[in-house]
Parts: structure tokens; sequence; C-alpha cells
């Protein structure tokens, strides 16, 4: 009597293609996709080198992403690995930080303005917290908290009633 879970070429067992099928449609991206499709085609039976050709990829990455699978036999193995990314520009300036010192009045801090652009905070957070940040990194940190940017507007004086008067005319009234 024969088994059904028999180990096929390669290392694949008769379960794998399968479990290729389910993980490719939830895959949750492009990169993953094209290591599933992959792996599924060198499961199928196709050559490495068309598989390789046929999903624009190099041969020496088919045969990693092939071992990566058959070490475990689970599609997830072929995920995306966390990466740390590249470290936050001026950590020192929190959120915390940005809003306490927009609440600020510029003009109470020796700046002659009543008003803060984003390259004043910026130049002025960068030297309060000795940790220098551009005025693109701090615009973009400040939309990420919500906080809406616009330009200040004028506000005309309401015409004075008795500016005739003043102005040296006589009013017909």
């Amino acid at each position: 009597m024969q088994t059904t879970h028999r180990i096929t070429n390669r290392g694949f067992d008769s379960y794998d293609r399968r479990r290729l099928l389910h993980a490719l449609q939830r895959a949750p991206d492009v990169r993953t996709c094209r290591r599933l499709q992959a792996v599924l085609l060198v499961a199928q039976g196709w050559p490495v080198l068309e598989v390789a050709r046929s999903t624009g990829t190099r041969p020496w990455g088919v045969y990693s992403w092939v071992r990566r699978y058959l070490r475990t036999h689970r599609p997830d193995a072929l995920d995306d690995a966390t990466r740390s990314g590249r470290p936050q520009a001026a950590a020192r300036i929190t959120a915390a930080r940005i809003v306490r010192e927009l609440r600020r009045d510029p003009l109470h801090l020796g700046y002659n303005t009543t008003d803060w652009t984003v390259a004043l905070l910026a130049r002025h957070l960068g030297r309060k917290y000795h940790c220098p940040i551009s005025p693109r990194t701090l615009r973009r940190r400040m939309r990420r908290l919500g906080l809406r940017w616009k330009r200040p507007r004028y506000v005309y004086a309401t015409k004075d009633p008795h500016r005739a008067q003043k102005k040296g005319r006589l009013s017909a009234g």
C-alpha cells in the first residue's frame, strides 16, 4: 500500500503545490508573490533556468528560494525578513517637542516674527536640541502628526466711519 504523502522530485511533497497555490492567492506583496510563483513552478517540475527567465529573476535566486522553502515546507519562509531600515533623522526631536515648540510664540523667543515658518521652526528645533533637522523632514513629521500648515491670512481693517472727516472732507449726511 502506497502512502498519499510522498516525496516527489527535488524534495517537494504532494502537499507543497497546494500550499504554494494557496499562499500565492494571498501574497501580501509583489516580491513574495514572485518567490512563491518561482518555487511553485520548480515544484511542478519546471527547470530552474526556465523559471528564472519567466519570473525575471536570476537562477541563483530561484535556488535560494527553493532551499528556504524546503527547510520548513512553509510558504511564509519566503516572506521578506524584517529589516532595521534607515535610522530616523533627528531622533531627539520627538513629536511632543515639535508640538510644544510650535505652540510657543516665536516673538517671545527672540525671533522677529509672530508666526512660525517650517524653515524657522526647523532651525529653532535644531539649535535647541543640538540635532539638525531639515525643513522637509519636519514638514513630513508634522503631516504625520496631523498638523496642517497654512500661511497666515491678512485681515483687512474695517473702514473708520469718520474717515472722511479725518481726511478733511465734509460728509453730506
